[in-house]
C-alpha cells in the first residue's frame, strides 16, 4: 500500500483544494463551537492517518495494559498497605470503598500514549476521559473537507466515534445500578470551564437519544429526602465531568453529590472508585517487580513491553533521579493539564535538583522518558506550512474494550491542551486502497 500521509500532502499541492479546505475547517469550528477557551481545536488540515496494523497494535497495547490495572483495583481494595501506596486522602479514601453499585468502576477512560516503535503509556485517565463529543465533531468536519473527500477516492477507512460508546457505558452501568429505572443524566461540572461547549455537545447527543440530560456545577446540586436535584429537578445518573480532588477542594459546598452516591441515590460515572488507579503512582505499581505477584503472565508482558519505568519519589532516590535529568520526568502524584509535570531535559541542572527537592516533600512520581514521535502536519498559517509536531495517541476504553482515540499534536514537548500547548485532530484508520 503507498503511503497515505505522502499521497494526503501531494493533494494540497493544489493550492484551491488547500484554500477550501482550510476555508471549510476554520467554519466548521465556528459552527460546531469547536474551541477551547478563545482557540480553535485544530489547526492542522491532515488528521492523524494510522494504518489499520498500527490501530491493531494500540488496541492490543491498550487492552492488555488495562487487564493489568484492573487485576491492580482488585487488589489494592482488599490490601489496606497496598492501598497506602498511592497516597489517598481520607475523605478520597472513604468514596473508593463506598459501592458504587455497579461492576467497573471506570465504566470509560482514556490512556495517553506515545507511538513511536512501540506504544508507551504514560498517563491513565481513570476519572474522567475528556475530549470525546470535541474529537467526533472534529472528525465529522473532516469527513466534508475538500482534501479529506479527495483522498478517500483514493484510500478506504474511517474515523472512530466514541460517544455512542460513551453513552452505551453508562447505560450499561445505570441498568446494573438499578434496572427498572428510567434515567434522569446530570453532566457535572464547575460553571465556566473553556470545555463547557463539549457538555453542550453532549446534552445535545444524549437528549437526541431519549436521555433527558441537565448540565449542572455540582455547587448547584441538592441532596434531600434520599433524592439528588439539579435544577430543581430530580436526577439519578450523573456523568461526572468534576474531579474528586476539585470537589473535595470545595469542602461542603459540593457535600450534596458525595453523600447521594454514598447513600445510593445516584448512578455516577465514573465512580469515585475511580480515584483509585487516577493517581499517577498506579502506574508505579504496574512497573515495579515487587508487585508482579499481582498481575498473570499476560499482563506482566503488556506491562514490561508498554508501561515506562515509574516509581514514587522516595528521598534514597533523589540522587539516582538527580543524575537522570537528560531521560527522566517529574509528574505530581494527583494532578492534571501538565501541572507540575518537570521534563529533566528541558531544565538545568539547578532546577532540575529544586524540583526533585519538591518532588521528595510532597506526593510525586518519576518516570523514564519515552520516544515522542514527531511528524510533519499540514497548517495554513499565511499559506500552506509543514510543521514538525510531537504526536500523541490516546485510546478511550469503554468496559476494558478500545473504541476509538483522542489525537493531539504540538510543537512544544508537553502536549496538553488544557495548558495552551497543541491542537486536537481526529484518527482516521486506513484499511487498504480504494
Amino acid at each position: 500500500m503507498k503511503d497515505p500521509v505522502a499521497a494526503y500532502h501531494a493533494l494540497l499541492e493544489d493550492e484551491r483544494l488547500t484554500a477550501a479546505t482550510a476555508e471549510a475547517l476554520a467554519e466548521g469550528q465556528r459552527a460546531r463551537r469547536l474551541m477551547f477557551g478563545e482557540r480553535p481545536l485544530c489547526v492542522a488540515i491532515r488528521p492523524q492517518l494510522l494504518t489499520r496494523r498500527r490501530y491493531e497494535q494500540a488496541v492490543n497495547a491498550a487492552e492488555g495494559v488495562f487487564s493489568a490495572l484492573t487485576a491492580l483495583e482488585k487488589a489494592v481494595l482488599k490490601d489496606a498497605d497496598l492501598r497506602a501506596e498511592l497516597g489517598l486522602e481520607p475523605e478520597e479514601e472513604r468514596l473508593a470503598m463506598a459501592d458504587p453499585g455497579f461492576r467497573s468502576s471506570s465504566p470509560s477512560v482514556r490512556l495517553d500514549s506515545f507511538f513511536a516503535d512501540e506504544v508507551r503509556f504514560v498517563e491513565y485517565n481513570a476519572e474522567s476521559p475528556a475530549g470525546m463529543a470535541y474529537s467526533d465533531n472534529l472528525a465529522a468536519i473532516f469527513a466534508g473537507l475538500p482534501a479529506m473527500k479527495a483522498f478517500r477516492k483514493q484510500f478506504r477507512g474511517a474515523f472512530l466515534p466514541t460517544r455512542r460508546r460513551q453513552l452505551r457505558s453508562m447505560l450499561r452501568a445505570f441498568t446494573q445500578w438499578d434496572r427498572g429505572a428510567t434515567p434522569s443524566m446530570a453532566i457535572v461540572d464547575w460553571e465556566g470551564l473553556p470545555t463547557a461547549p463539549e457538555f453542550e455537545m453532549f446534552k445535545a447527543f444524549f437528549e437526541e437519544a431519549g436521555v433527558k440530560t441537565v448540565i449542572c456545577d455540582p455547587r448547584a446540586l441538592e441532596f434531600r429526602q434520599g433524592k439528588l436535584y439539579a435544577q430543581g429537578a430530580a436526577v439519578n445518573l450523573v456523568y461526572r465531568r468534576v474531579l474528586t480532588s476539585e470537589l473535595l477542594d470545595r469542602g461542603d459546598e459540593t457535600r450534596a453529590l458525595r453523600e447521594a452516591y454514598v447513600a445510593g441515590a445516584a448512578c455516577v460515572v465514573n465512580s469515585f472508585r475511580a480515584k483509585l488507579l487516577h493517581k499517577k503512582m498506579s502506574l508505579a505499581l504496574l512497573s515495579d517487580d515487587r508487585y508482579a505477584r499481582l498481575y498473570t503472565p499476560a499482563q506482566r508482558a503488556a506491562v514490561r513491553r508498554h508501561i515506562p519505568w515509574t516509581r514514587r519519589v522516595r528521598p534514597e532516590l533523589s540522587e539516582q533521579i538527580a543524575r537522570g535529568r537528560d531521560h527522566l520526568v517529574l509528574k505530581p502524584n494527583d494532578e492534571y493539564g501538565g501541572k507540575g509535570v518537570v521534563l529533566g531535559w528541558t531544565v538545568d541542572q539547578a532546577e532540575w535538583e529544586a524540583a526533585i527537592q519538591v518532588a521528595t516533600t510532597q506526593s510525586y512520581v518519576v518516570q523514564e522518558a519515552v520516544e515522542i514521535p514527531r511528524l510533519p502536519f499540514p497548517v495554513v498559517l499565511d499559506g500552506l506550512r509543514y510543521l514538525d509536531l510531537a504526536v500523541d495517541l490516546d485510546p478511550y476504553l469503554f468496559d476494558g474494550r478500545a473504541g476509538g482515540f483522542m489525537t493531539r499534536v504540538s510543537a512544544a514537548a508537553l502536549l496538553n491542551v488544557t495548558a495552551g500547548a497543541g491542537s486536537v485532530v481526529p484518527t482516521f484508520v486506513v484499511e487498504g486502497t480504494a
